[in-house]
């Protein structure tokens, strides 16, 4: 074995011989030569050599079998195949060897160029240590591929430490960012840890200091600074001073001076049905949130543009909708507000109610989104009118009685064109009347004339009535 190598015995059970020997020849199988796959980003032989192609493809029936995992990904042999597709060869000789992972077919392609053939370069090596290592999330994972790479590259753990130090480094810092932006969608620290696969004490140091506030009970981000360098430090996350800037609405935003919120174009999203306009969520965040310690509550999360804002902004954040739509499933929970009962059923903060400062529902206009989400007949669309207050109310007033020191927004429109008889229906009135909470501001976020259909228009002319462009957002203050 060259330069002393030793295969990593966790691995030589699995290795049937290659060259020589019965078992080789009796284990070998048939695939078609176009059915292997080559992935350069998992074979390590940076080198070839054309001269060793010619030389094979002078008579195939003398190579011994190429390896291939289950997927028919090329693990050794690069050579030899090369030289069957000079030949034009229709079938090769194989030995499947079944593989992990993407790491475990990577090392299993070291281990065997490192056996025969052309040897890999220190920067061969060094490229291919970082990219197994890297692959690996479990801590106790990467100290025993630690141990092996040093044996498959032949190479002193002071210099494969040396190789990997930066590496650790990075991925400290990326396991940083995903516990930290896990943290703003209000998981637990046990789920965080879980998540990014971190000890818990690890995630409670690298949070520490982030939500704590002032004695006076304001909300406080002392801890939080902007910087425009690394830091590492165990005791607290950093934002840049860019993102800081974007927290404190401090760039791309303009300040609201009045409570008529006009706009001409929406703002680029995703595409759902019914959903709201961004800038109005960014105003209501600057008015009345504070980034990194206040939670903004959406349940009818639609195409998740309250999640892409408070990233932007820094706000923690809980969003949910009972059916999320697949593009962002793994962002949006899942929770009907409406139990079978037709009750409102409010999402499990546990301790977490103290920290929430705004409740941001958009629901639907009644029979405006009538069967535009489902067929359930405890679908706000999908209710009478006296169901549809009474839930929407109950939602409200469900909220308020959970919270302290917070504001209740809810936008809605009034429905005409598609209530019975195209009778006005003014939602706003009826919940200023169910509700008994101060109103702390109304803010008017009219369409444009452009929503009205022609024959719309013509109905109006003929009836001698309006049509409705009017829209409001009611924000109640929970004292």
């Amino acid at each position: 074995m060259t330069h002393e190598m030793k295969i990593d015995k966790e691995f030589a059970a699995l290795i049937p011989p290659l060259s020589g020997g019965k078992k080789g020849d009796e284990m070998a199988e048939t695939r078609n030569v176009s059915e292997i796959v080559y992935r350069d980003d998992l074979y390590p032989r940076i080198e070839t050599s054309a001269v060793t192609v010619q030389k094979y493809a002078e008579d195939l029936s003398v190579l011994p079998p190429v390896e291939i995992n289950q997927h028919n990904q090329l693990i050794d042999g690069w050579h030899r195949w090369t030289a069957h597709k000079k030949r034009e060869a229709a079938t090769i000789r194989v030995i499947v060897t079944e593989t992990k992972s993407d790491a475990h077919l990577l090392e299993l392609a070291i281990e065997r160029n490192a056996i025969h053939g052309l040897q890999l370069s220190q920067a061969d090596k060094k490229k291919m240590a970082v990219k197994i290592y890297t692959s690996i999330t479990e801590r106790g994972e990467r100290v025993k591929v630690k141990e092996r790479l040093v044996k498959i590259l032949s190479v002193s753990e002071k210099l494969l430490d040396a190789w990997l130090s930066r590496c650790e480094k990075d991925m400290k810092d990326s396991a940083k960012r995903d516990a930290f932006d896990l943290w703003l969608s209000c998981h637990t620290q046990d789920e965080i840890a879980e998540r990014v696969g971190w000890p818990r004490q690890s995630i409670t140091d690298w949070l520490k200091g982030i939500a704590e506030k002032p004695e006076n009970g304001e909300s406080g981000n002392t801890h939080v600074s902007g910087s425009d360098d690394d830091d590492s430090s165990e005791s607290a996350f950093a934002l840049s001073k860019a993102e800081m800037a974007a927290a404190e609405h401090a760039t791309d935003f303009q300040t609201p001076f009045y409570n008529v919120w006009k706009q001409q174009e929406r703002t680029s999203s995703s595409k759902h049905f019914g959903n709201s306009e961004v800038r109005w969520l960014d105003n209501l965040l600057y008015l009345y949130t504070k980034p990194l310690t206040d939670i903004v509550i959406d349940p009818f999360a639609g195409g998740g543009s309250t999640i892409d804002l408070c990233r932007t902004r820094f706000r923690r954040y809980l969003v949910s909708d009972r059916k999320p739509i697949i593009e962002r499933e793994k962002d949006i929970r899942v929770h009907d507000l409406i139990g079978s009962d037709g009750k409102p059923m409010l999402p499990d903060l546990r301790k977490r109610w103290q920290d929430v400062r705004l409740v941001y529902l958009d629901p639907p206009y009644w029979k405006q989104a009538e069967g535009q989400y489902s067929t359930d007949p405890t679908d706000l669309a999908n209710m009478d009118l006296d169901a549809f207050n009474a839930a929407l109310a109950g939602i409200i007033n469900g909220f308020a009685k959970k919270m302290s020191n917070a504001y209740i927004a809810l936008i809605i429109q009034p429905t005409q064109w598609k209530s019975p008889g195209r009778q006005f229906t003014d939602h706003v009135g009826d919940m200023l009347r169910a509700i008994k909470l101060p109103v702390e501001m109304r803010y008017s976020v009219p369409y444009e004339s452009q929503q009205c259909t022609p024959q719309m228009v013509e109905w109006a002319k003929s009836e001698r009535k309006v049509l409705v462009l009017s829209r409001e957002i009611v924000v109640w203050n929970v004292k």
